[in-house]
């Protein structure tokens, strides 16, 4: 059964995968990347071999989305699987459903701080672009390389996530920036209830005292972090962890762009306490 780690893009997400998957698949006590493969992202070409030959089309993924999870199913293990998909539903066809999702563990973010690091990881000329992205409904990412993922705006893909009952745990990425060992703890308890699997608290700490952003950005400056994007007109990686913690919206957003992701996104903004 799945258990999905499931963000908007650029929400801690990776933060989070990098711990769990260094402190459940690892005896080293430094977080690193080695282990990104056993969270894997969702979907990927693997998940669909012998499914379906043209992955490039939604419409013709939309149908294996059930199938493929079937088939990780088939072992009958728990897996955690990271994805920035909308958890819709097209037509007649789910993203998910009850009988091949265990649980969510849901990350998210302030808007107003997504939209800065949007723009970076996107390439995006401006924030006027970047509002576009996080507003647009029908946002599509991992065109032309990757399998196409459905992601909707900002704001459908919390409401979609958070309509999951079934074992669902929220996790706020400024949470995660106070207090982190707090927060992994609250994470690995919720699996704990899920799987019969224990760590003790000083291999928790020594892992999170070597997750810190610096540290990251250390190993993707030795290519040690696969997972970039590319800058299509340069064909030159694009840094994954730019600003992290330091990323503030009061320092580079305008107000007139604050007040629209403030106005579009005022409700789901407020249930989070972030307005």
């Amino acid at each position: 059964m799945i258990v999905w780690l499931a963000s908007y893009p650029k929400s801690g997400n990776t933060w989070i995968r990098s711990i769990l998957s260094t402190l459940i698949f690892s005896d080293n006590e430094n977080c690193n990347f080695d282990h990104l493969n056993k969270v894997p992202r969702y979907p990927d070409r693997s998940h669909c071999e012998g499914l379906e030959d043209d992955l490039s089309d939604i419409n013709k993924i939309k149908k294996i989305w059930l199938i493929s999870q079937s088939k990780l199913n088939l072992d009958n293990s728990i897996k955690i699987l990271k994805t920035h998909h909308v958890n819709c539903k097209i037509g007649e066809y789910e993203f998910t459903n009850s009988e091949n999702t265990l649980g969510v563990i849901h990350v998210v973010r302030d808007p107003r701080n997504i939209i800065t690091s949007i723009k970076n990881h996107y390439v995006l000329k401006s924030y006027e672009e970047a509002l576009k992205f996080i507003m647009d409904e029908k946002k599509m990412i991992g065109t032309g390389r990757k399998i196409p993922q459905i992601i909707s705006s900002w704001k459908t893909n919390y409401i979609s996530w958070k309509a999951v009952k079934k074992n669902y745990l929220i996790i706020k990425y400024e949470d995660l920036i106070k207090n982190t060992e707090l927060e992994i703890n609250k994470i690995l308890n919720y699996l704990y209830k899920l799987h019969d699997f224990k760590i003790n608290q000083e291999q928790i700490s020594k892992v999170i005292r070597s997750s810190s952003f610096k540290d990251f950005q250390k190993l993707e400056n030795e290519n040690k972090f696969s997972e970039n994007t590319v800058n299509l007109e340069t064909n030159e990686k694009i840094k994954f962890f730019n600003q992290g913690p330091h990323n503030d919206w009061n320092k580079l957003i305008s107000k007139d762009i604050r007040l629209k992701i403030e106005t579009e996104f005022k409700y789901e903004m407020s249930e989070l306490g972030y307005l």
